[in-house]
């Protein structure tokens, strides 16, 4: 066991070169490789690139562009000097911890991916391996923050966060109560670190680029897929298209020669959650469906082989979720160690119940919830899931060939859902 836990502290070094330089169509990209003086333990500091990659056996490096822009098909990519991940320093590092590996800093890239489009409003995603488990909008930033995280305690668990203001004492405390592996900010109030750094291994990073991230909104890059055989696939990244009641297209489509027109319109509550739904969606994998309700997500689907297969289990999740949000704020523990206790006989199986009888009368709190696919429902299998938990609304992207079906099941149902379309696929205009 102790190498098992030695895999994973231990810190690669790395064969990648210092500079590393890309020609595109006649265009050069320079790119620097990020390192950082990192404390050892035996008091010196050394200089290291990231930690490790995806696993710890594997070396891994960042690079920042540093010099070099690229125009293609009339569109200017992100130019040099904007770096958000990439320009991490080490006085950025307001602890350091364990230092980063690649997925502390792609789930921090995804955070901001998504929080580009709520920088409007207080606002916190928490992270795990790449997609959210846990996003919402407050009135506070602790607000904001404490509804991420009730959306998921589990997931949450060494989680990564990513928030749009800077961290406040209320905010601080909220988090040292959970294991988080990273806290990114704009900034840290006075008296904040002292608060985070009772977790010793917490990675707390400063990217004071966050406060001008809306300027990315529309900001397009060269999105790299390396395959086995050596080659590479290269794509533009996606834009959100969505981003006011304005982008979105009335839910009518026409099957053998018959209008479908779904027959309720959304109301500004369900309005303003597709519009939030929409930008965290914008950071879940693909062909998902997750379900949101007033700025906070209730349960989150990532991309599944199957558009009624992900939409089940979002309800589940939301299901588990609930059942362990409920038992913690009642007993102070989770679901899970309520039932094991239980049957084993430490604690009355009345206890249990309740809370079990709580989640159904409830139904997970997805009653009032819109639901939201990055793609289009073939069947109406799908939407038929959200409207027996009590969903209000539906925003998907449409163009199936039985987008009428979809409609008819929101018209049937009873009270009616609204349904909207986006009109693209996976953000893209």
């Amino acid at each position: 066991m102790s190498d098992l836990k030695k895999m994973y502290t231990t810190i690669l070094g790395d064969s990648f070169p210092m500079e590393m330089t890309i020609s595109f169509g006649g265009q050069t990209l320079v790119y620097r490789k990020r390192t950082w003086a990192i404390p050892q333990e035996d008091g010196t500091v050394d200089e290291r690139g990231l930690r490790y990659g995806e696993n710890p056996d594997q070396e891994a490096a960042l690079y920042e562009l540093v010099n070099g822009n690229l125009v293609l098909g009339g569109c200017t990519y992100i130019e040099p000097g904007k770096g958000l991940v990439s320009g991490i320093r080490v006085e950025d590092m307001l602890q350091v911890g364990k230092h980063p590996g690649k997925i502390n800093l792609t789930d921090v890239d995804n955070g901001l991916n998504i929080i580009k489009y709520l920088m409007d409003k207080p606002a916190a995603v928490i992270l795990k391996h790449n997609n959210p488990c846990g996003a919402a909008i407050g009135a506070t930033l602790a607000d904001a923050y404490n509804r991420a995280n009730r959306a998921d305690r589990i997931a949450a668990f060494g989680g990564a966060v990513v928030t749009s203001r800077a961290i406040d004492k209320a905010t601080a405390e909220l988090m040292s109560q959970n294991y988080l592996e990273v806290v990114c900010a704009p900034d840290f109030e006075e008296g904040t670190l002292d608060i985070l750094a009772k977790a010793k291994n917490l990675r707390i990073i400063r990217i004071d680029g966050i406060k001008r991230l809306a300027e990315f909104e529309n900001c397009r890059f060269i999105d790299f897929k390396s395959l086995i055989d050596g080659g590479i696939i290269v794509q533009q990244s996606a834009v959100n298209a969505i981003r006011s009641a304005v982008d979105l297209k009335p839910a009518v489509a026409t099957w053998k020669g018959k209008e479908y027109r779904c027959e309720r319109q959304p109301d500004q509550r369900e309005i303003d959650d597709m519009i939030f739904g929409w930008a965290v969606e914008h950071g879940v994998t693909s062909n998902s469906v997750i379900y949101v309700k007033d700025g906070c997500t209730v349960g989150i689907g990532t991309g599944e082989q199957d558009r009624v297969g992900v939409a089940e289990i979002a309800v589940q999740k939301a299901y588990i979720k609930y059942a362990d949000i409920c038992c913690f704020d009642k007993f102070g523990i989770p679901y899970a160690d309520l039932a094991l206790e239980v049957e084993q006989g430490k604690r009355d199986a009345a206890e249990k119940a309740e809370i079990d009888a709580k989640v159904k009368a409830d139904r997970a709190g997805l009653p009032g919830s819109v639901m939201i696919s990055d793609a289009f429902f073939p069947f109406r299998d799908a939407a038929d899931v959200g409207i027996r938990e009590g969903i209000t609304a539906i925003l998907q992207a449409g163009g199936s060939m039985r987008d009428y079906a979809s409609i008819e099941a929101c018209n049937e149902s009873r009270p009616q859902a609204a349904m909207m379309f986006t009109g693209c696929r996976a953000f893209k205009h």
